[in-house]
């Protein structure tokens, strides 16, 4: 059986994903820092079919055991979706702590899964995969959770912004880096998508946590693992390179139209 990675996985889009994985046929490893909801979400899916890790990606040791976790196995898919906000203070008042937080996750987190999980993903280029269209030669896939504040900025997201402009710059530069390897790349980049984001991002503020979403029907987790699931299950030959969703209501960033 086939096996896929997910971060960030004990809610939101990361648990979505693990289920649309579980679906396609994957074992998934679903890494988390909350540990116990992954455990959950391994126990209402098919037994064996989920292996729960506890996973911080700011930490070098975690994401090392996670790749031990994986050990000689060839890995097929890789969902980067570990990621949060922290505030919207402007620059000239915003704490460094945000955004080293930000960026311990958003962009550190990525790089170091990514490297630490290579060796894996190229091993299951080497693994012949069954197919509809009879056996093809293998291949992965790595699919980072981007944003829409990979293109744009606004007012107060200046630290989110550049964390998520640097992940569309390292999903480019892994295109360029694994050209002729058969590693596929996609980064989905999604407008306001109503998970447990805004309450991370106003440290527990629920009631302020609503207010993006409010005169909208914003996208769901569900939204965003739909379009991993896609790109996964694209023929061999085809590499989604990136698919920028957004709530119909949602024009940019900061230009919505509210009810």
């Amino acid at each position: 059986m086939e096996l896929a990675v997910v971060t960030g996985a004990s809610s939101g889009i990361g648990a979505e994903s693990v289920r649309r994985l579980v679906e396609l046929g994957y074992t998934v490893v679903a890494g988390a820092r909350r540990l116990e909801r992954v455990q959950a979400l391994a126990a209402d899916l098919a037994p064996g079919r989920v292996e729960a890790v506890a996973l911080d990606v700011t930490d070098p040791a975690s994401v090392s055991a996670l790749a031990a976790h994986v050990g000689g196995r060839p890995l097929h898919v890789l969902v980067n979706n570990a990621g949060l906000s922290r505030g919207l203070g402007k620059i000239e008042d915003a704490p460094e702590a945000h955004w080293r937080e930000m960026f311990e996750t958003n962009v550190f987190g990525l790089y170091r899964v990514t490297q630490a999980l290579l060796p894996a993903l190229r091993r299951a280029c080497g693994v012949p995969r069954a197919t509809p269209r009879g056996d093809v030669e293998g291949h992965a896939h790595i699919v980072n959770i981007g944003s829409i504040a990979g293109f744009e900025t606004y007012v107060g997201g200046g630290g989110y912004a550049a964390s998520k402009h640097a992940v569309r710059a390292i999903s480019q530069t892994l295109r360029l880096e694994l050209h002729g390897e058969p590693i596929r790349i996609t980064e989905i980049n999604a407008g306001l998508v109503e998970t447990e984001f805004s309450v991370v991002r106003f440290d527990g503020d629920v009631e302020k946590a609503k207010k993006p979403y409010a005169g909208i029907d914003p996208l769901v987790a569900a939204d965003i693992a739909d379009l991993v699931h896609f790109a996964v299950s694209r023929p061999a030959h085809v590499n989604i390179d990136e698919i920028v969703v957004k709530p119909v209501r949602q024009a940019r960033v900061a230009l919505v139209a509210r009810r």
